[in-house]
């Protein structure tokens, strides 16, 4: 049975950074995509990066060049760096392996 369980959420002010990981256990961590998404209030699921097998590394256009999507294979473990976080980045974030994903941690952007 897979099971993904994130951390790192919390509470920030706007230009701070956080690190999200997630652990990921019952499956063969290394071969598999990773992929972080988030959920506003009220809003849809967005999608927010995706890294392959290979490490090669996907980001949605509202994150680009702020968020890094990284593996540690020897830890499975899929990390989530985030800087100069927005107000609109407020939501919980999930960690996926598709089709399952983990619990989610809060983050909440605000001054």
């Amino acid at each position: 049975q897979v099971q993904l369980v994130e951390s790192g959420g919390g509470l920030v002010q706007p230009g701070g950074s956080l690190r999200l990981s997630c652990v990921a256990s019952g499956l063969i961590f290394s071969i598999n995509t990773m992929a972080w998404y988030r959920q506003a209030p009220g809003k849809q699921r967005e999608w927010v990066a995706t890294i392959s097998s290979s490490s090669t590394t996907y980001y949605a256009d509202s994150v680009k060049g702020r968020f890094t999507i990284s593996r540690d294979n020897t830890k499975n473990t899929v990390y989530l760096q985030m800087n100069n976080l927005k107000p609109d980045d407020t939501a919980v974030y999930y960690c996926y392996r598709s089709p399952e994903r983990g619990q989610g941690t809060q983050v909440t952007v605000s001054s």
